[in-house]
C-alpha cells in the first residue's frame, strides 16, 4: 500500500517544484520513476516506525500519514540541495513517527497491536525437589 501518490505531491508542492526535483536533465517535466522511488522510500521509512505498533499494511491511509509521506518523499527528492523549510518538515515528520512508534501518539481508528490482546501470564513452580539438605550423605 502506498501512503501518497504523485498527484498528492503535486497538489501539496506544485508541478514546477516536482518537475525541478525529479527531472535532473532539464527540470521541465516530472520524472514519474524518480517520484515513485521517493514515494516508495517514504513508505518504507513510515512502515519501519509503524510496524512496532500497528498491523501492516494499514487498511486505509490516514490523512496525517499521507502528509508525512509527502514531506518525506519531498525531502528525498531534494537530495543534497535541501532547503531549511524542507528539512524542518522532514524532521517534524520523523519526530511524529517516533511518537507513533513509542505509543505516545496513536493513529485514530487503528488498533495498537503492541498492546492489543495483552494478557497476564501466571506461573507457579513446585517446591525444590533437591536441595543441599536432602542430598546430605550422598557423595
Amino acid at each position: 500500500m502506498t501512503y501518497a501518490s504523485q498527484s498528492d505531491l503535486t497538489e501539496r508542492f506544485g508541478v514546477d517544484e516536482l518537475a525541478q526535483r525529479s527531472n535532473r536533465l532539464d527540470g521541465s517535466a516530472i520524472d514519474a520513476g524518480v517520484v515513485a522511488r521517493a514515494l516508495a522510500d517514504a513508505d518504507a521509512e513510515i512502515d519501519s516506525y509503524l510496524a512496532t505498533r500497528y498491523a501492516l499494511p494499514l487498511a486505509s491511509t490516514p490523512t496525517v500519514i499521507n502528509r508525512l509521506a509527502c514531506d518525506i518523499a519531498r525531502y528525498r527528492l531534494y537530495d543534497d540541495g535541501v532547503t531549511e523549510a524542507v528539512r524542518q518538515r522532514f524532521e517534524d515528520a520523523l519526530a511524529l513517527l517516533k511518537k507513533f512508534s513509542s505509543g505516545e501518539v496513536r493513529l485514530a481508528g487503528f488498533e495498537d497491536v503492541a498492546t492489543a490482546g495483552t494478557a497476564m501470564v501466571h506461573h507457579s513452580f513446585e517446591p525444590r525437589q533437591m536441595s543441599a539438605d536432602n542430598l546430605r550423605g550422598f557423595a
